[in-house]
């Protein structure tokens, strides 16, 4: 709120923001817009694999299950290599050198470049390289967010869970899925809990690595899309005799 006052008053450009340790950022365009982690990833990678084109050609780029599926269909479009991983900014970083990854991000604002950069999540250098992107692409930052599709998300939604059941609910949620999926399921991907594709649009539920903490996250392109994506995820949860309960902080 802070911020958007700031850029509104000053009608700046866009403003970013740290977190206290300075391994997080946080922005906003000129419209006061939230750019979310994984739309901030959208333009540092179109800067990579277009206005840096050839050098990075074919690039992996990363993002965690948490992310939206128009970065990955992006990244892909830019002729890059959309790659979905663990969230975890240690998973991340072991992804990224393992595939020579130039680029990798997570929905909570780490920001990993090994372009020119060491490989790990500096956000103040994330700041940096949003100036490059909007100098290099020749496009405000406002117009870059403004491009980016409209898609409808839940919030995360974290909810507590006894810690011995956490990850055998998400290894049941996994089993049923997988081998009964039913009509609407497109495809199942367990690579950090589950995350499952339908016509709406997707749905994720995931154990928390560092809490007794379940989270989902579900995405459409319509309202009644992610209505439906949401009670099949409490579908789900009441097969393994659970429930959303009251969201909980990080």
């Amino acid at each position: 709120a802070d911020l958007r006052a700031l850029v509104a008053q000053k009608n700046l450009d866009f403003g970013v923001a740290f977190d206290g340790d300075g391994d997080r950022i946080g922005a906003i365009d000129g419209e006061g817009r939230v750019i979310w982690g994984d739309q901030l990833l959208m333009i540092y990678a179109e800067d990579l694999l277009k206005a840096q084109a050839p050098t990075h050609a074919g690039a992996t780029i990363i993002a965690d299950v948490k992310a939206s599926r128009a970065l990955f269909d992006h990244v892909a479009a830019l002729g890059g290599e959309p790659l979905m991983w663990k969230t975890g900014h240690s998973l991340i970083k072991s992804k990224m050198k393992e595939t020579g990854s130039p680029l990798a991000g997570e929905m909570s604002g780490h920001v990993f470049f090994a372009d020119t950069y060491y490989g790990f999540d500096d956000a103040l250098y994330a700041g940096v390289r949003l100036l490059a992107a909007t100098a290099r692409l020749d496009r405000s930052v406002s117009d870059l967010k403004g491009a980016i599709p409209p898609m409808l998300n839940t919030p995360e939604m974290r909810f507590q869970v006894d810690e011995a059941r956490k990850f055998p609910a998400i290894d049941e949620v996994t089993e049923r899925l997988t081998t009964n999926p039913g009509p609407d399921v497109q495809e199942v991907n367990a690579t950090d809990g589950v995350r499952v594709n339908t016509a709406d649009g997707w749905w994720l539920l995931r154990a928390s690595n560092t809490q007794d903490v379940l989270v989902a996250r579900a995405e459409s392109d319509s309202d009644e899309g992610l209505e439906r994506l949401i009670a099949q995820i409490d579908e789900q949860l009441a097969l393994s005799g659970l429930e959303r309960g009251e969201s909980v902080g990080h």
